[in-house]
């Protein structure tokens, strides 16, 4: 019906017309599929919601004399150092290290990417390896994000295409990455938004491949490659979505042009610091099938209970249920009505896809081809499964 060159052209010339993903699902069951495929160009999917898999790469600049950092500490965290002299990767998720209070307890490289982005100044410390090229042995400075040459971000793995439900079946509270668990099924917890995510919408991903533009963290950034733990083998529906933890993307995005409004730092007591971040993913309408995917509610959808008092690698499960039921804010375990909450921000994910349609509306944001597919006959490889020598 549509190529992505044609598209763009009528971006460019502001006659696009683009609905957010849940205009889409309104619309077809107003006047059906064939009908809302021929109306629109663009669908705009959004979330809002932890991925901890996330990070920073920052160049600090060269120093006079020049050091080749080796050990460093941003406001306190940890920053990876084992590359370039003055190259760092800060990740989202480490924690800092003086734990002189619960104030710094709840700090981490997320709170200090929110920071950077913001123009805040941080604190940098370093220790350098001594050599006849790089003489210093230790820096400290304060910097913000105009200060430093590369602020960047890249994610190792962003975009479940679908998660788990964390229940505790046990006797004692459960702290997790999913937030605390009551025992004896006091609450459940899930983290992705259902039929409003971007990948659960392209459940093959025939849209969404390498150098596919997005939106993320309120700047543009792009798909760099698979997403760690990518298993697109996973179980699925006969709708094709799958019933637990499926594909993943790694994405890459300017961290100078990003809005604290989308990366926010957060914490998960006596789990560790995160990050709060909005991924949005525009859905060119190249054909009837696409709208067809896009229909889907969150009624056709389901995700895995998971018992989080076992502590094994594979957990027993409760069965399926879908994202309707959670979004009822009850389901019901062996019987038992258990209260339901999502970590996802369901009105800053539809403010995402929104945001982007208005981008994509403005002119400002067009699409890109995918330079190779993202591949799907990966498959999952657990260290359990090797002998020790």
């Amino acid at each position: 019906m549509r190529t992505i060159a044609e598209i763009n052209e009528k971006i460019n010339q502001k006659r696009a017309l683009v609905w957010t993903i849940e205009e889409l699902k309104t619309r077809v069951v107003e006047i059906g599929v064939t009908k809302a495929a021929k109306e629109v160009d663009v669908i705009t999917t959004g979330t809002f919601e932890p991925m901890e898999s996330s990070g920073a790469i920052i160049n600090l600049g060269h120093t006079d004399p020049p050091i080749k950092i080796r050990r460093c500490w941003i406001d306190g965290v940890p920053a990876y150092s084992g590359f370039g002299a003055v190259d760092l990767y800060l990740g989202a998720s480490c924690a800092v290290e003086a734990m002189d209070g619960e104030e710094l307890r709840e700090r981490g490289g997320g709170h200090v990417i929110q920071d950077l982005i913001a123009g805040k100044p941080v604190q940098v410390r370093a220790l350098g390896q001594v050599t006849d090229c790089y003489p210093r042995a230790t820096f400290e400075t304060t910097v913000t994000r105009d200060t430093i040459n590369q602020f960047y971000l890249f994610n190792p793995r962003n975009l479940y295409q679908n998660f788990i439900i964390g229940v505790n079946g046990g006797d004692r509270p459960l702290h997790t990455y999913l937030g605390p668990l009551q025992p004896r099924l006091g609450n459940a917890a899930y983290s992705n938004p259902g039929a409003i995510s971007p990948l659960l919408n392209d459940p093959d991903l025939q849209l969404v491949g390498i150098g596919t533009r997005i939106f993320l963290g309120g700047g543009i950034g792009y798909v760099a490659w698979e997403g760690t733990q990518h298993f697109p083998l996973q179980k699925r529906l006969a709708n094709r979505t799958p019933i637990g933890p499926s594909a993943t993307l790694a994405l890459i995005g300017d961290a100078k042009q990003m809005d604290v409004r989308w990366v926010r730092g957060c914490y998960f007591k006596s789990y560790g610091p995160s990050l709060m971040l909005g991924v949005g993913v525009p859905l060119p309408v190249l054909n009837e099938t696409v709208v067809e995917r896009c229909a889907v509610q969150d009624k056709d959808l389901v995700a895995p209970i998971v018992d989080f008092s076992i502590p094994r690698r594979v957990r027993p499960t409760f069965g399926l249920v879908s994202y309707a039921q959670l979004k009822s804010g009850k389901i019901t375990i062996e019987g038992k009505a258990v209260r339901v909450a999502p970590l996802a921000s369901i009105f800053l994910s539809r403010q995402v896809a929104l945001e982007l349609k208005q981008w994509i509306e403005a002119g400002t944001f067009t699409l890109t081809e995918t330079v190779s597919p993202i591949p799907m006959d990966r498959a999952f490889l657990p260290q359990d499964r090797w002998t020790d020598f």
